[in-house]
C-alpha cells in the first residue's frame, strides 16, 4: 500500500529525529511508554493494510464511474491534490474532536502525557473502522487517482511526525502558514484554553479561517485527556474509549437517543 510503503521509506529520517531528541530530552521519554507507542503504531498499520486491501476495489470503482473530472500526473495536480486532502484533514481531525464515534479512536493518539517524537506514533488500530478514509472520497470522486490520493495522506502524515515535538523553533514566519510544533503541542494540550484548537495537518490557514487558531499565552500546556489517565498499557489505550462508549449507549432510552450519542460530543461522556 502506498501510505505503508511511504511511511517505512521514511523511517530512517523518523528514527533520526527520535535519537536527536531522546539525547537533548532524555527525561520525555520513557521505555515502557516508547514500546506502548511502537506497537500502538504497528497495530495501527496492520489493519490499515487490511483496511486498504479491502476498501482499493471501492475506491478505483467509485473513481471510474464518477469521477467528475480526469486529472493528469502534473506538478500541478499534485500540489492542488495535496492541499485539498490538507484541507479534509482539518474537517477530519475537526471532526474527531467533535464526534464520540471518531473520538473513540482518536483519543489514543492524545491519550499520553509527555509530547514527542514516539507521541506521533500512537493510533488507534480502529481508524479504519471509524471510516477516516471516507473523508478522502472526495478526492477521488473529484478525479485524482486513488493511488495518488494514498500517497498524498502518506506525505501529509509524515509531515505531521516532526510537529509532535516540543524541541522545535518556534519558526515564526513559516507558521503563519504552516503547522509547527509550537502550534501542534498546543492542540495536545489539556489547558482548558488551549482544547480543540489547531487541528491542522500541514497548513496552519484552515484553523486561522475557521476560527480554531490559538497562540500561546504564556501558559505551560498539560498533556492527556481531561478527566481521565489513561496507564501506559496498550488495553487501556486502546479499549477504555469504546468500553465507557459502549456503556453510555446501553443507558440511552431508545435508538435515536444512542445514534444521537455517537454523534454527539466526547465531553458528554462520564
Amino acid at each position: 500500500m502506498a501510505v505503508e510503503f511511504i511511511l517505512i521509506l521514511l523511517s530512517p529520517l523518523f528514527i533520526i529525529a527520535i535519537i536527536m531528541e531522546l539525547l537533548k530530552r532524555k527525561n520525555s521519554y520513557s521505555i515502557k511508554e516508547f514500546l506502548l507507542n511502537l506497537g500502538l503504531a504497528l497495530s495501527h498499520q496492520a489493519t490499515d493494510i487490511l483496511a486498504m486491501l479491502a476498501l482499493l476495489p471501492l475506491f478505483f470503482w467509485l473513481h471510474s464511474s464518477f469521477a467528475l473530472f480526469s486529472f493528469e500526473l502534473t506538478a500541478f495536480s499534485v500540489i492542488a491534490g495535496f492541499i485539498l486532502q490538507d484541507f479534509l484533514y482539518y474537517w477530519f481531525h475537526r471532526s474527531s474532536h467533535q464526534c464520540n464515534w471518531l473520538w473513540a479512536a482518536h483519543v489514543v493518539h492524545h491519550s499520553s502525557n509527555n509530547m514527542n517524537f514516539s507521541t506521533a506514533m500512537r493510533q488507534s488500530l480502529f481508524y479504519p473502522m471509524v471510516g477516516m478514509w471516507l473523508f478522502w472520497l472526495p478526492l477521488i470522486i473529484l478525479g485524482f487517482e486513488p493511488k495518488l490520493v494514498l500517497a498524498i495522506v502518506a506525505l501529509n502524515l509524515a509531515f505531521q511526525f516532526f510537529v509532535h515535538t516540543e524541541m522545535g523553533p518556534e519558526f515564526k514566519l513559516l507558521g503563519k502558514v504552516f503547522n509547527t510544533p509550537t502550534h501542534h503541542c498546543l492542540h495536545h494540550a489539556s489547558n482548558p484554553q488551549y482544547i480543540d484548537k489547531n487541528y491542522a495537518g500541514v497548513l496552519i490557514i484552515w484553523d486561522k479561517l475557521f476560527g480554531t487558531f490559538v497562540c500561546s499565552d504564556g501558559e505551560k500546556p498539560r498533556y492527556g485527556v481531561v478527566g481521565y489517565q489513561y496507564d501506559v498499557a496498550f488495553f487501556d489505550v486502546v479499549f477504555t474509549p469504546w468500553r465507557i462508549l459502549i456503556r453510555n449507549i446501553k443507558q440511552q432510552k431508545n435508538i435515536i437517543s444512542a445514534i444521537k450519542l455517537l454523534i454527539d460530543k466526547p465531553s458528554k461522556l462520564k
